[in-house]
C-alpha cells in the first residue's frame, strides 16, 4: 500500500528525535575530556571509536520499541480522530504496532497503562514518489502550530486515574517545550531548540523533570533545520551540520528520550539498544533514482563534479571517499545563524548540562568551528529542499544562485517532483509572510528574509557553464 503524502500535525511531535548521525564508544567511565566543551576548528573532522551493534535488532527497536515512554492513553487514542489504519505497512511491525501509523508506537507501562507514543520516523521517515522511505527526512512535518493545545484537547477522551495521570504527564511536558518549537514554515525542523528546552527542564545528574526551567531555556524562535537523511551517517565522523556532536553518537542520539525519561536507570535501558539503532542507520543505502538518466551526460557530469565539488563532498563509485571537512563560514557563505546562536552562544550552558549528565559520559560537544560540515551527497536528489535550513527548493537553484527565489511555496505532493531541476515544483512569490493571503498560505510560505532562513552562499556552481551544470545535475541522479 502506498503512503499518501500528508502534512504531519503538531500532536505527533512527541516523536521528534536527534537521530542525525551514528554511534559511540563502549566505555562506562566518564573520561576527563567529556567534562568540558572542546575547542573545534574548521577542516578535517577525525573519527572516534563507536560501539558496535546489530542492525537487525536496531530496525526492530525503531519500529517496535518505545524510547519515548509517555504519550496518549491507548483507549483515548482509539476514541479520537487520530485512530486510523496505517497507510504504509512497515515490515516486521508487531501487534498492536502493525495497526498504528508508522510514526507511532505502542507502549505499556509497568502499571499496565497502555499508551501510543511518537517515534523517530515522525521526522526521519519521508515520502518520495508515493513511497515511504525510512531514513529520508520528513520535509512535510508541520511545526507551525501549537502542540500544547492539541495535547490538552486529547483530555476529553481520557478516563480513569491511571490514564489521566499518564495523559497529564505527557500534556504537561508538551506544554513546557511547546514555546520553543514553533517554526515559521512547514518542513522546517526545531530539533536543536527542542533538545535545549528539554535540557533546561531536567536536573542533569538525576534526570528528574522540573515543570519550571532549571537553567535559562533557548529563545522561543528556533533556527530552522532541514532533516538530513540517515544514510549519511555511515560516512560522517561528527553529528549535526555544525560537526559539534562528538564521541559516542549512539548515546547522543537518544537525547530525545529526555522528553519522558525521568531517571538514569531509565536512560540506561534505552542506551542498551542505542548502538543497535546506530548500526541499522549506518547500514542504510540511499534509494535508487526512479526516473530515466542520460548516462552519457551523467558521465560528463562526473568529471565536472570531481573537478569542482569533490574537495568538499567527496567522490563516489568503486573508489569513493568522503573528506569529512568543516568549511569556514567565510568560504561557504550560507546563513550563519545556526552556528552563531543555536550552536554558538547557547552551546556553553547546554554543553555544560550534557557534560554533567549520563549522556555526556562518553559524548561531548565541540565549540562551534565557525563553519558547516559539507555532507556526503548519496541520494541527494531525494532530499529537497537544500542547505541546512531548507531555503533552496532545487539543486538547480543551488548550483545557480540567481535562480533562488526570495519568497516561495512548494508542492507537498510527493509525486510532484521536478526531475529536471531535482527538487519539488515550487511557485515564486513577490511577497513574504506579511503579504500572505491567509494562515494556511502563511505557514507554507518560505521567506528567506527571516532570521535563520536566508538562502545565500554556496555559490560555487555559478562559475560553471550552463551545460556543465546540466551535466552535474544528471550525475547527481546516479548517487
Amino acid at each position: 500500500m502506498q503512503l499518501k503524502n500528508r502534512i504531519y500535525r503538531p500532536w505527533a511531535t512527541v516523536g521528534l528525535v536527534f537521530l542525525l548521525t551514528a554511534c559511540g564508544s563502549g566505555e562506562e567511565s566518564k573520561p576527563e575530556s567529556s567534562s568540558t566543551i572542546k575547542t573545534a576548528s574548521t577542516g578535517f573532522v577525525p573519527p572516534e571509536p563507536q560501539r558496535q551493534g546489530d542492525p537487525e535488532a536496531g530496525y526492530d527497536a525503531i519500529i517496535n520499541k518505545a524510547y519515548v515512554t509517555c504519550g496518549i492513553p491507548y483507549d483515548a487514542y482509539k476514541k479520537s480522530d487520530l485512530d486510523r489504519p496505517p497507510e504504509y505497512a512497515l515490515p516486521g511491525r508487531e501487534e498492536p504496532n502493525a495497526k498504528l501509523p508508522y510514526n507511532q508506537t505502542y507502549y505499556q507501562k509497568e502499571d499496565g497503562t497502555e499508551l501510543v507514543v511518537g517515534n523517530c520516523l515522525t521526522c526521519h521517515g519521508g515520502v518520495f514518489n508515493g513511497e515511504l522511505i525510512v531514513g529520508l527526512g520528513n520535509e512535510a512535518a508541520d511545526f507551525t502550530g501549537d502542540p500544547a493545545a492539541s495535547a490538552e484537547r486529547m483530555g476529553v477522551y481520557v478516563q480513569g486515574e491511571k490514564e489521566t495521570a499518564a495523559w497529564r504527564k505527557w500534556a504537561d511536558r508538551i506544554a513546557a517545550i511547546a514555546p520553543y518549537m514553533k517554526t515559521e514554515v512547514i518542513g522546517a525542523n526545531p530539533a536543536v531548540n527542542l533538545t535545549w528546552a528539554l535540557f533546561a527542564h531536567r536536573d542533569p545528574e538525576t534526570l528528574a523533570w522540573s515543570q519550571e526551567p532549571l537553567i535559562e531555556p533557548p529563545p522561543k524562535e528556533p533556527v530552522p533545520l532541514s532533516v538530513p537523511p540517515w544514510w549519511r551517517m555511515e560516512k560522517k565522523h561528527a553529528m549535526f551540520y555544525s560537526a559539534e556532536g562528538r564521541g559516542d553518537h549512539a548515546r547522543m542520539m537518544i537525547l530525545a528520550s529526555t522528553f519522558c525519561t525521568d531517571s538514569v536507570e531509565e536512560a540506561k535501558v534505552i542506551d542498551s539498544y542505542a548502538p543497535d539503532i546506530r548500526a541499522y542507520i549506518a547500514s542504510l543505502e540511499p534509494p535508487v533514482y526512479p526516473f530515466p538518466i542520460d548516462q552519457a551526460r551523467a558521465k560528463q557530469g562526473q568529471t565536472v563534479f570531481e573537478t569542482h565539488c569533490a574537495r568538499c563532498h567527496g567522490t563516489y563509485g568503486e573508489n569513493e571517499s568522503y573528506p569529512n571537512l568543516v568549511i569556514p563560514l567565510e568560504e561557504i557563505g550560507t546563513d550563519p545563524e545556526y552556528i552563531q546562536s543555536t550552536m554558538g552562544k547557547q552551546l556553553d550552558r547546554f554543553g555544560h548540562w550534557l557534560a554533567q549528565s549520563f549522556y555526556g559520559e562518553n559524548s561531548h560537544f565541540n565549540l562551534p568551528a565557525g563553519g558547516y560540515l559539507a555532507p556526503p551527497l548519496d541520494g541527494v536528489w531525494a532530499t529537497a529542499p537544500y542547505l541546512h535550513n531548507g531555503s533552496v527548493p532545487t539543486i538547480e537553484a543551488l548550483l545557480k544562485s540567481d535562480l533562488r527565489p526570495t519568497y516561495w511555496t512548494r508542492s507537498f505532493d510527493s509525486k510532484d517532483y521536478n526531475d529536471k531541476a531535482l527538487g519539488w515544483h515550487y511557485t515564486e512569490l513577490t511577497y513574504g509572510k506579511e503579504g500572505a493571503k491567509d494562515a494556511e498560505q502563511r505557514k507554507r510560505l518560505y521567506d528567506t528574509t527571516l532570521r535563520g532562513y536566508a538562502n545565500g552562499g554556496h555559490t560555487f556552481g555559478d562559475q560553471l557553464a550552463e551545460e556543465e551544470r546540466r551535466q552535474v545535475l544528471e550525475y547527481l541522479k546516479t548517487l
